[in-house]
């Protein structure tokens, strides 16, 4: 464990995780936290010790050179605190790694351990599925808890799944049997577009973090690339007959899907995404996008009606041709943390 000397106080912080790997199709997820740590400038305050859950066989480290000095960075999951400024201040407490190759129980608990230390009002852990959905549509992207009490003042999804799962799963049902509250949220990636990167699954999932904790995140260039690949997989669908077929396919049984769900709620939700950007939402950070940068991936742009992402309903199934693994409220005031003998520092 590291210590957690330098560490400020936090207020009202919500911890976000993602991890490389089975549960990260596209790296939509991954790339999402670190967009967040990018776009906030945080800083890496601890990291757990690679020789306790990472089979480096598998995940191997990584030598460079520094001025001349080779150094190996080694497969682990680092933990990094930012603050988001505004009329009212809170931090996030960002956690991006690597899905642990052992010992997933001790892993939980040591991620938990932070999360007590800090003073973590709720975990929000990201995650991205291989899928039957278009890429020429919104990208679904589902909330899901394990406690129907958040389920029902957060308008999430209780979940149901049974079957193999992964390190999401995992960190969820540690995070609910220590009565922390947790949430998944779960992108839904193409399954004929599978390769990483996918900034639109990206760009999905960091808005409906916006929407599921009410911060308003700098999305800089993703709006941009998200629409840069849509045009590089139309070109690609458009030059084989079958694949293009097969598009059209999925996008009739999306859109037959999603019809009824064309609400008022849904129609009032972007709407108030829309006032938070154009207004300067309840927080603010660099590198703010442009409404007209971020909607068209929000919004069924053949119809003209805003049309809410369908939620899949399970966890997801092992990416076949995606990258499996990788290397690599509100009071507003502090929170005091106890302090606890289990951590050191790190050098």
């Amino acid at each position: 464990m590291i210590e957690l000397e330098g560490v400020p106080e936090l207020i009202d912080p919500v911890m976000v995780a993602a991890f490389e790997g089975w549960n990260d199709a596209g790296d939509a997820a991954s790339t999402a936290v670190a967009h967040l740590e990018r776009e906030w400038k945080g800083e890496v305050f601890a990291a757990l010790d690679a020789e306790d859950y990472y089979d480096f066989q598998v995940n191997r480290p990584t030598v460079w050179l520094d001025g001349g000095v080779r150094k190996i960075t080694w497969p682990t999951t680092r933990l990094s605190v930012v603050r988001v400024g505004g009329d009212k201040p809170r931090d996030l407490v960002l956690v991006r790694g690597i899905e642990p190759s052992m010992r997933w129980r001790s892993f939980c608990n040591e991620i938990l351990g932070f999360a007590h230390e800090l003073g973590v009002e709720m975990v929000v852990i990201l995650g991205a599925l291989l899928g039957d959905t278009p890429h020429t549509r919104p990208v679904p992207v589902s909330g899901v808890t394990s406690d129907p009490d958040l389920a029902r003042t957060m308008d999430l999804e209780e979940t149901r799944y049974e079957g193999p799962t992964g390190i999401v799963g995992i960190l969820q049902e540690a995070c609910t049997h220590a009565g922390v509250p947790a949430v998944s949220l779960w992108a839904a990636v193409p399954h004929y577009v599978s390769q990483p990167p996918n900034p639109k699954a990206t760009l999905a999932l960091l808005n409906r973090l916006e929407d599921l904790i009410d911060l308003r995140i700098p999305l800089g260039e993703l709006p941009e690339d998200a629409r840069a690949w849509q045009l590089g997989v139309d070109q690609l669908a458009a030059e084989d007959s079958e694949v293009a077929e097969y598009v059209q396919t999925l996008e009739e049984a999306r859109d037959t899907a999603d019809l009824p769900e064309a609400s008022g709620e849904a129609i009032a939700r972007e709407f108030e995404r829309y006032l938070r950007r154009r207004d300067g939402g309840p927080a603010q950070g660099p590198g703010h996008a442009t409404e007209s940068g971020d909607s068209s991936y929000l919004r069924d742009t053949s119809s003209g009606r805003t049309k809410p992402p369908k939620p899949p309903k399970a966890e997801p199934v092992r990416p076949t041709t995606a990258r499996a693994t990788g290397t690599a409220a509100g009071t507003g005031t502090p929170r005091r943390r106890p302090r606890s003998d289990h951590v050191r520092r790190v050098t």
